[in-house]
C-alpha cells in the first residue's frame, strides 16, 4: 500500500480502458507499519498505542504513541498524494480520527478511576477501535489519489466510525455496497469492518482477508485476487536466491491452509473457507507485474507429483512425558486446554505410548505458563520446551514423490542433522524438525533437491460467471 503511486501504472489504471477500470472492488490494508504502531509490532511485540494503554492505564505514554502514529500517517500520505488540496484533506482526516480516539481513551481512563468500572472489560473494544484507523486512512488516501487521476473512486468505510449501529459482518457489507454502481464506480473498501462479533476478537490481524473473502462471496465475484509485492513462489528468495525460485502457478486451498499454518499468510484459513464455500477461485499476483497471471488457488489444485513450496518456521517442541499415561485418557485434552487458554498456536503434533509432543508457535512466556498449568494437573510429568525449527515441504499431491526419503538424504548430504520428521497420510506436507540455526540451510537443501529448476504449472484462466 505504501507504493500506491506505482500501482497507478500497474494495478489501478495502467493500460486499461475506462470500462476495464470498473467492475472491480478493492479491499485495502493499512500502510506499512501503521497497524504495528496502533497495536503492537506483529513480529517483535514492541508496544504500540494499544499495548501502552493496556499496560499503563493511568499514564500518558499511549498519548505520545498516538501522536507519533498520527504524524507517521501524515508523512506517508504526503509522499503519495501530489496535490496540496489532497494532502490537506488527508491531514484533516487523520486529525479527526486520531483526536477522536484520544478523546475516547481519555474518557475511558476517567471512568476507570471509579471503582465501579473496569477498563479491562473494554480492552477488546479499544483494540477494535484502533484497528480500523489504519485501513480507513489508506482507503481514504487511495480514493483521493485515484480521483485526482480521473477515476470515479468511492471511499467505503466499514470501520463503524461514530456509527451507533452494531450489525453483523454480512449486514455491514451489504449496507455498504448498496447503491454502488460497479460499472461506473470503483469502491475502495477498508480492510477492517466493525461488526457485532468483533473481527479482532475472532481473527486478530487476519481480519482484512476475512472481509475481502466475505465481500467476494456477497458480490458473487468471478475471482478474488490478492495483490502482493512478490509472487507466491517455491521458497523465500532471500534464502534460495531469486534465480532459483519457481512461481507456483496453480495450487489448491488445501496447500493454502498448510502455508497459513506455517506462517506464510497466503490467505487466512477462515477467508479461504469462505471463498471455497462460495465457489470463488483465489488468485495471488505480483501487483507490480500486471501482465503475469500469478498463482490460481482452486479446487483442482496443482499437478500431482510436484513439490510446490519449501518453507521454515521457528517453533518450540512442547514435550510431555509421563509413563503413567499409557492406556489412560485425558492427558491430551489437558494439554490442549492449557495451550488454548494461553493462546499458543499448535503447528503440528506427535505422540506415542507415553509422550505427547506439540510443535508450537508463540511466545516462550505463554508456553511456560501452559507448562505450569499441565504440571498442576499432572505433577509427575516431565515437560520440556525446546526451541527448534520446522521445515515443511508442501504440494497438492505428494503421493508419487518420495519426499521423506529424498529429503532426509538431502539433509544428511548437506550436513544438517534432522531431529525428527513426519508425513501425513494425505501427502500434502512433509515436516522436518531441525535446530533453529540450521533452518535456512535446511530450506535451501530441500528446495535444491525437491524443486530445483522445475517449471511452474501453466496459469489457469477463470471463465466469467453467468449473469
Amino acid at each position: 500500500m505504501s507504493r500506491s503511486r506505482e500501482l497507478l501504472d500497474t494495478l489501478y489504471i495502467g493500460a486499461r480502458d475506462e470500462t476495464a477500470i470498473y467492475n472491480r472492488v478493492f479491499v485495502v490494508s493499512a500502510f506499512g507499519g501503521v497497524t504495528n504502531m496502533l497495536l503492537e509490532h506483529k513480529k517483535t511485540g514492541s508496544p504500540g498505542v494499544y499495548a501502552r494503554f493496556a499496560n499503563d492505564e493511568a499514564g500518558a505514554g499511549w498519548q505520545d504513541s498516538l501522536s507519533e502514529t498520527g504524524k507517521r500517517m501524515c508523512s506517508i500520505h504526503a509522499e503519495i498524494l501530489e496535490h496540496d488540496a489532497d494532502r490537506e484533506r488527508a491531514d484533516a482526516f487523520v486529525r479527526d480520527r486520531i483526536e477522536g480516539v484520544r478523546a475516547c481513551l481519555l474518557d475511558l481512563q476517567r471512568l476507570g478511576s471509579y471503582g465501579h468500572f473496569r477498563i479491562s472489560q473494554q480492552m477488546q473494544t479499544v483494540r477494535e477501535l484502533l484497528s480500523g484507523l489504519g485501513e480507513a486512512h489508506s482507503a481514504f488516501v487511495t480514493t483521493l489519489l485515484l480521483q485526482r487521476h480521473g477515476v470515479n473512486a468511492r471511499f467505503v468505510d466499514l470501520s463503524g466510525w461514530r456509527d451507533e449501529n452494531n450489525p453483523t459482518l454480512e449486514e455491514r457489507l451489504s449496507q455498504a455496497m448498496a447503491g454502488i454502481d460497479l460499472s461506473r464506480e470503483l469502491p475502495i473498501v477498508t480492510g477492517y469492518a466493525h461488526c457485532a462479533s468483533g473481527l479482532m476478537n475472532e481473527y486478530d490481524r487476519g481480519y482484512s482477508e476475512v472481509v475481502f473473502a466475505h465481500l467476494a462471496a456477497i458480490t458473487s465475484a468471478r475471482e478474488a485476487i490478492i495483490h502482493k509485492e512478490f509472487h507466491l513462489s517455491s521458497a523465500d528468495p532471500k534464502i534460495v536466491g531469486v534465480e532459483n525460485t519457481v512461481k507456483i502457478g496453480r495450487t489448491s486451498y488445501d496447500v493454502a491452509d498448510q502455508l497459513s499454518n506455517m506462517g506464510m499468510e497466503a490467505i487466512h484459513p477462515n477467508a479461504a473457507r469462505v471463498l471455497r464455500r462460495a465457489d470463488v477461485p483465489l488468485r495471488v499476483t505480483n501487483a507490480f507485474e500486471p501482465d503475469d497471471p500469478g498463482t490460481l488457488i482452486g479446487p483442482e489444485g496443482g499437478e500431482a507429483g510436484r513439490v510446490e513450496m519449501v518453507t521454515g518456521l521457528d517453533i518450540h517442541a512442547f514435550e510431555v512425558h509421563e509413563p503413567d499415561m499409557v492406556g489412560v485418557k485425558g492427558y491430551d485434552a489437558c494439554i490442549l486446554d492449557a495451550l488454548t487458554r494461553h493462546n499458543v498456536w499448535i503447528v503440528s503434533k506427535h505422540s506415542n505410548a507415553n509422550t505427547i509432543t506439540h510443535y508450537l508457535s508463540g511466545s516462550f512466556k505463554a508456553i511456560r505458563r501452559a507448562e505450569q498449568d499441565v504440571l498442576k494437573r499432572y505433577p509427575n510429568a516431565e515437560i520440556a520446551a525446546r526451541p527448534m525449527a520446522m521445515v515443511a515441504v508442501i504440494g497438492s499431491d505428494l503421493s508419487q514423490v518420495s519426499v521423506l526419503a529424498r529429503g532426509l538424504d538431502a539433509l544428511e548430504q548437506g550436513g544438517v542433522r534432522p531431529l525428527a520428521a513426519q508425513q501425513g497420510v494425505r501427502r500434502v506436507e512433509v515436516q522436518f524438525l531441525v535446530e533453529r540455526d540450521a533452518r535456512d540451510q535446511a530450506v535451501k537443501l530441500l528446495h535444491d533437491a525437491l524443486v530445483g529448476k522445475a517449471e511452474a504449472a501453466a496459469p489457469v484462466e477463470v471463465p466469467a460467471k453467468a449473469a
